[in-house]
C-alpha cells in the first residue's frame, strides 16, 4: 500500500473505535455478559465499517486513485480491509458463540433477565422481531465469507473461479448488513457513530448490488475490435492491437486497462504498451503466458473479434515526476509501461525529454522483441541496458549505481516482480535514496 493507504487503513479502525468509545464509554458495564454485549457491538461496528469500505473500493472509483497512488494500491487497501474485517468478524463470532458454549458446558451461568420491556417505536419493534433471523443470517454469512476470502487468497485457484466466487462475497455482505441493522443498538442510530455506520453500509450495499449485477466499471467500458496480433516465442508474450470505438478518453503512458475478449473468463488487467493517437484509435497490450487464461491465448483469439476495454486506470505516470532524470527498471513483462512511454517520447519534439536509463531484466530472450525494444529506445533517446539473467546476472543496487553515477538525482520507476522491486527499494533506501517520494512502483497484483 501507499503511505496514504496505510493511513486510511489504520484511520478506519481508529476512527470507528473512537466513535464507539465516545458513545459508550460513560455507561460501560464490566460484568461479563454486559461486557460481552459491548464487545459484540464494538466488533460489529469495526467489522462492518471495514468491509463496507472494501466493498466501495471494489467499484474501482476514480476519485481515490490520486490520494492512494493508483488502482493497484487501492486494491491492496481493499484486500487488507477485507482480511481485517474478517479477522474482526472471527473475534465477534467467538464472543457470540463462546459464552453460549460455556453455559452449555456448565462453565458459566446464564444471567436472569426477566421479560423484555415492551417496545413502543414500531420500527424498533419490527427490527426486534427479526432478531432470530438476523442472528442466523449473520452466522451463515460469516461462514460463507470466511470460505470466500480463503478462495481469494489461494493463487492456485483459476482466475475465472476466483472472479465468480468473489462476486458471491457481495451476497454474504448484504446478509451481514441485515444482521447488523437488526442487532445494532437501536438507540445509537441517532448518534454520530450510528450515522457513520449507516452511511458506510448504505454505500457498501449499493456497491454490492452493482457487483452482483456485473456492472462494476460499466460506465468506463468501450467496445473495440482486435485488429492485429504478434507472438514473441522467445519470451512467450503476445502483442495484441485493438482499435477502439468512441468513448475512450485517451490514456497516458504507464496506465492500464481491463480487457475482456472471452466472456466466460471476464476482464483481465493489462498494462497499455502504446501511446494514444486519436487519429488511429489503436491501443496495444502485451500478455505473457503465465496462467491458464494467457497460455495459448493467440490460438483462441481471431482478428476481427469484438473486445471490451475498461479504463484507463493507474497513477504510474512519468510526467508527474519532478526529478531531473529518470531510471526505469522493467522486469519481464513489466517492460510494457516503458514501451508505451518511449513511444510517447518519440512522438514529441527532439530535445524535450529528460535523460533516461532503462534497465530491461529478463530470464528469456527473443531477438525480435529485443530489436523492437532497442528501436523504441533509440527513437525516444533512452539509454537501454539489457540484462539476461543467465548471461549477465541479476540487476542489483550496486550495478544500477555504477551504471548511472548521478542516481541520487533521479526518479526511479519500477515495474516487475514484487520481490525484485522490494529488494531494489530496500537497497536504495539503505543508501539514503528517498524511496517514499522517488521510488515509483506499479504493484499490479489485483488479486
Amino acid at each position: 500500500m501507499s503511505r496514504n493507504g496505510i493511513r486510511v487503513f489504520w484511520g478506519v479502525w481508529a476512527g470507528l473505535a473512537l466513535l464507539w468509545l465516545a458513545t459508550n464509554l460513560g455507561g460501560l458495564d464490566l460484568r461479563f455478559f454486559a461486557l460481552r454485549a459491548s464487545v459484540l457491538q464494538l466488533t460489529g461496528v469495526l467489522g462492518m465499517g471495514a468491509m463496507s469500505l472494501a466493498m466501495i473500493l471494489a467499484l474501482r472509483p476514480r476519485w481515490p486513485e490520486g490520494p492512494l497512488g493508483g488502482l493497484d494500491k487501492m486494491y491492496r487497501l481493499h484486500r487488507r480491509l477485507g482480511i481485517g474485517g474478517l479477522a474482526v468478524s472471527v473475534f465477534h463470532w467467538s464472543w457470540a458463540q463462546g459464552p453460549k458454549w460455556a453455559v452449555g458446558w456448565g462453565w458459566l451461568e446464564r444471567p436472569h433477565r426477566g421479560p423484555r420491556p415492551p417496545v413502543g417505536d414500531p420500527l424498533h419493534a419490527a427490527l426486534a422481531g427479526l432478531r432470530h433471523e438476523a442472528e442466523a443470517a449473520g452466522e451463515w454469512a460469516f461462514y460463507a465469507l470466511a470460505a470466500l476470502v480463503l478462495v481469494a487468497l489461494v493463487r492456485r485457484i483459476p482466475y475465472r473461479w476466483f472472479r465468480l466466487s468473489h462476486r458471491l462475497t457481495a451476497a454474504a455482505y448484504l446478509a451481514l448488513v441485515f444482521h447488523s441493522v437488526a442487532l445494532f443498538d437501536f438507540g445509537q442510530w441517532a448518534t454520530p457513530q450510528g450515522a457513520v455506520l449507516a452511511l458506510l453500509m448504505l454505500g457498501g450495499s449499493g456497491a454490492a448490488l452493482v457487483s452482483l449485477t456485473g456492472r462494476i466499471g460499466a460506465g468506463r467500458q468501450v467496445a473495440g475490435t482486435l485488429v492485429g496480433m504478434r507472438f514473441h516465442p522467445g519470451v512467450h508474450a503476445l502483442e495484441k492491437r485493438v482499435r477502439l470505438g468512441e468513448g475512450w478518453p485517451g490514456h497516458r503512458a504507464g496506465q492500464f486497462a481491463f480487457v475482456a475478449s472471452e466472456p466466460r473468463d471476464g476482464a483481465h488487467p493489462y498494462t497499455i504498451a502504446s501511446a494514444w493517437d486519436p487519429a488511429t484509435r489503436e491501443i496495444v497490450f502485451l500478455a505473457k503466458e503465465l496462467g491458464r487464461h494467457t497460455t495459448g491465448l493467440e490460438a483462441r483469439l481471431r482478428i476481427g473479434q469484438p473486445v471490451t476495454v475498461e479504463g484507463p486506470y493507474g497513477r504510474f505516470i512519468f510526467d508527474e515526476d519532478p526529478a531531473a532524470r529518470q531510471i526505469w527498471v522493467g522486469g519481464g513483462i513489466g517492460i510494457a509501461p516503458f514501451v508505451a512511454r518511449m513511444k510517447e517520447l518519440a512522438a514529441r519534439a527532439p530535445g524535450q525529454a529528460r535523460p533516461v536509463d532503462l534497465f530491461h531484466c529478463t530470464r528469456e530472450v527473443d531477438e525480435g522483441a529485443l530489436a523492437l525494444l532497442a528501436a523504441d529506445a533509440a527513437a525516444a533517446g533512452v539509454r537501454l541496458h539489457v540484462l539476461v539473467e543467465g548471461r549477465d546476472g541479476l540487476l542489483t543496487g550496486e550495478r544500477l549505481r555504477a551504471a548511472v553515477p548521478d542516481w541520487r538525482e533521479a526518479g526511479l520507476w519500477f515495474c516487475g516482480p514484487t520481490r525484485f522491486g522490494a529488494a531494489l527499494r530496500a537497497d536504495l533506501a539503505a543508501r539514503g535514496f528517498p524511496v517514499e517520494t522517488r521510488f515509483h512502483q506499479e504493484l499490479f497484483e489485483l488479486r
